[in-house]
């Protein structure tokens, strides 16, 4: 009989077939890749670059420092400070060079000093170049880095040549019992493990020791380069503070101009309509005012033409209901009035206004900001409109949703608007569709825009939203 009372013995979970066989792969190939060469290269092309450049540049330092505090040699001081920012700067950038040419590893360069008014001026912002002095601790922390490197090599080398140990023996004739009792050398990229073998047989003993130290020799030199890539990044790039700034800026001035130009077309709206139909109302009831009576109150000597009167009448009421008509159009220009019952409402009317059949799904749980389902609002329009007008799609596709605030950059996630369409594709930002003037739109509120258009489709545009503006 079955005893269901039996309790269960915890079975220690064991790595599945396949997974186990694809990391061996792995490491079996990892000699062989050509990512693996690439960063043995960068580590023994960097060594050289980051001894001389370290050494030089530890050198004047000293120097300069040392003048500096002297009071006869103050002045040189300070050139010889400013000259190894300079040369930490041109070091910063053959490095950055070399990253991106053989690691891919791409970092902006940071921003140039400010300039500054005047001998001592210029010699004051030369001195407070932050990214200078950043330059300066990556070049000083790149000397053990890259010495780190080398010895990365070194088991690439030490492998290569114990794996080829054989070979070696039978070219160069090597004898099997040598009278003086030496050997051929059998190496380890540490100090001590070495030893010699006397015969052929024993030139086979190294080749095992070669396969595991190329077998290693990939992820050594990773762990080296991983370690310079945040260097790099930490220390050659822009200063994260200084980029955020930079970015505010240029929102900010994006945003400026984009409330102006909103301006701009308000007035020119008004201008140009309403207020030429409010004009020819006050036109039309001056005229029948005169057609009425005197301005005085005394009485007309030529009798009234009512049909003319009604004529001026139904002009002045056409113009009125004209203008009416204008300035609730300017109105829902500016904030579109279906927005009130929220976004999701909002787009669904807009889906079904649309000549072009658009499959809408929603889930926004948190109702966003005006400010942000406004702007989420006319780039779904605007790119709904391209769709119509420029793509020969049969089929739209718009899905927005809210991440949880763990998901997302933001303490109250991310909005996300996504607008597919089946398209012929080659939509690009810049390319007059509209999309650049999205994507300064959404930049003002940190948000993000990007396009997947392949020449014959589909196209995709994602938008992403901060929650609140």
């Amino acid at each position: 009989m079955h005893d269901s009372s039996r309790t269960a013995r915890p079975t220690t979970p064991h790595p599945a077939p396949g997974a186990l066989g694809a990391r061996v792969a792995t490491v079996l190939r990892a000699p062989l890749t050509r990512r693996a060469w690439a960063e043995a290269a960068y580590c023994l092309l960097a060594f050289p670059l980051s001894l001389a450049g370290g050494v030089v540049l530890l050198v004047l330092l000293a120097l300069g420092a040392g003048l500096t505090v002297s009071l006869v040699g103050a002045v040189i001081g300070v050139l010889v400070l400013v000259g190894c920012l300079r040369l930490a700067r041109g070091l910063g950038g053959l490095n950055r060079g070399l990253a991106s040419g053989l690691l891919g590893e791409r970092v902006p360069a940071p921003v140039p000093p400010r300039p500054g008014s005047g001998v001592f001026g210029r010699l004051d912002a030369r001195l407070r170049d932050v990214a200078g002095w950043r330059a300066v601790w990556y070049v000083l922390v790149k000397l053990p880095v890259g010495a780190l490197g080398m010895y990365a090599v070194l088991f690439w080398v030490t492998g290569l040549i114990n794996l080829t140990a054989p070979l070696r023996w039978g070219v160069f004739g090597q004898q099997e019992a040598p009278a003086d009792g030496g050997g051929m050398p059998v190496l380890t990229p540490v100090p001590v493990g070495g030893f010699e073998v006397h015969s052929l047989a024993g030139t086979f003993v190294a080749v095992p020791l070669g396969l595991a130290l190329l077998l290693l020799a990939p992820w050594t030199t990773r762990l080296v380069v991983e370690t310079d890539r945040r260097l790099l990044r930490t220390l050659l790039g822009p200063n994260r503070l200084a980029a955020r700034v930079r970015d505010l800026e240029e929102t900010r001035a994006l945003a400026v101009d984009d409330s102006v130009a909103l301006l701009r077309r308000v007035e020119r709206d008004l201008h140009d309509g309403a207020q030429v139909r409010l004009v020819a109302v006050a036109m039309g009831l001056d005229m029948i005012k005169e057609r009425l009576g005197a301005p005085d109150g005394g009485s007309r000597d030529e009798p009234v033409d009512l049909d003319r009167v009604r004529q001026l009448v139904d002009g002045a009421h056409r113009n009125a209901t004209e203008a009416l008509t204008e300035l609730r159009d300017l109105a829902r220009g500016i904030h579109p009035p279906v927005l009130d019952d929220g976004l999701p409402d909002a787009l669904a009317t807009l889906a079904a206004r649309s000549t072009v059949p658009v499959d809408l799904t929603t889930d926004v749980p948190r109702r966003p900001t005006p400010a942000i389902e406004t702007i989420a609002y006319f780039c779904a329009a605007e790119l709904l409109t391209n769709v119509i007008k420029h793509s020969g799609a049969s089929q739209v596709v718009i899905t927005v949703t809210q991440s949880a605030a763990d998901d997302g950059a933001s303490a109250g996630g991310v909005l996300r608007l996504s607008v597919t369409d089946d398209g012929r594709g080659g939509a690009a930002v810049g390319a007059g569709s509209g999309l650049t003037g999205l994507t300064q739109r959404v930049r003002t509120v940190d948000g993000s825009l990007r396009v997947d258009s392949p020449e014959g489709g589909p196209t995709t545009v994602v938008v992403e939203l901060p929650p609140h503006a």
